[in-house]
Parts: structure tokens; C-alpha cells; sequence
């Protein structure tokens, strides 16, 4: 578009030609979406909302905002000091637990009854498999039972089913 013949009453003209024409084809569109099923029939946008004006704010009001601010940035990036603490905390950590000899003893103890009733569990286990599935699983619980008897622990022991004490005749 040359630009040296072009005046200001031309360029009024042709901006108002531009919106006439802008207003049609919004018209037109606000149509076509109220043809479509559920479709709206405002206009998505409203370009021509007028703006509220800003608020202007003095220098030294915006001078007040920003010491403000730079005070709260400043703090934040502050190296964070330790909090006060009472007197008997400061002074004494706090001590490490230690394990008694005797403690020890008793968890080696209660260590290897585990260990044999298994270990025993594990042995009885073959002899019962020749037998038969019937015996194999009579023997299983035998020996739990067994197992659960020689482990000393603190737990109460649940009461099973009612089953044989021994294991059944012929299983040694």
C-alpha cells in the first residue's frame, strides 16, 4: 500500500470501513454458533469492554512499596540464626542408649531357641514327607507347636486347633 497519498481522513475512513466489517462477520458468527446444538449465543469475547483506568500511585508512595519489599527480601535471605533453646537442653546432648551384657545374653538365648526349633522343624519335615500328605501335615503342626513351645519370647502363645501332642505312631 503506497503510503504518499494517504491523509488522515483516508486512514478514519478505512479504519471505520475495517470495523463495519469486523461487527458483520462477529454477527454472522454469533449465528453459525447459535445453529449448533448447545452452542452459545453471545459473543465469545467481548473486544469492545472498555478498560478501567489504573491507579496511579505517587513516587513516594511507590518509593514507601519498594524499601518495603527490599526489607522483606533482605530478611529472607538472611543466614537463620538457632532458636533459643533452654539451658538443660544447650548444655547436656542427649545421651547414646548402650545394650547391657545381659540384654545381649538374653537375645543370643532367645536367637538360637529359634534357630534350633526351626532347624528341628526342618529335620522332622523328611520323615514325614515318605509317609503320606495326611501325616506330613499332622507332623507340620506338631513341630510348630514344639517350635512355639521352646521359643522364649514375650508375646502370649495363641491357643490352635485341637491337634495331637505327639507326633503319630510309626512318623519316627
Amino acid at each position: 500500500m503506497p503510503t504518499r497519498n494517504l491523509t488522515p481522513h483516508i486512514i478514519n475512513a478505512a479504519i471505520l470501513g475495517f470495523e463495519e466489517q469486523k461487527r458483520h462477520i462477529d454477527k454472522q458468527i454469533a449465528e453459525l454458533r447459535a445453529m449448533l446444538p448447545g452452542g452459545r449465543t453471545e459473543a465469545a469475547a467481548t473486544p469492545e469492554a472498555p478498560k478501567g483506568k489504573r491507579r496511579k500511585l505517587s513516587a513516594a508512595a511507590r518509593k514507601r512499596i519498594g524499601d518495603a519489599q527490599r526489607r522483606r527480601w533482605a530478611e529472607s535471605k538472611k543466614p537463620s540464626e538457632p532458636q533459643a533453646q533452654p539451658a538443660a537442653i544447650s548444655e547436656a546432648p542427649k545421651r547414646k542408649r548402650k545394650l547391657s551384657a545381659a540384654g545381649k545374653r538374653a537375645i543370643v538365648e532367645a536367637t538360637k531357641k529359634r534357630w534350633a526349633a526351626f532347624h528341628a522343624a526342618k529335620v522332622a519335615e523328611p520323615l514325614v514327607a515318605k509317609k503320606g500328605a495326611a501325616k506330613k501335615t499332622a507332623a507340620k503342626k506338631t513341630a510348630v507347636k514344639v517350635a512355639a513351645k521352646t521359643t522364649a519370647t514375650n508375646k502370649p502363645q495363641k491357643k490352635a486347633a485341637k491337634a495331637p501332642e505327639t507326633a503319630p505312631a510309626g512318623a519316627v
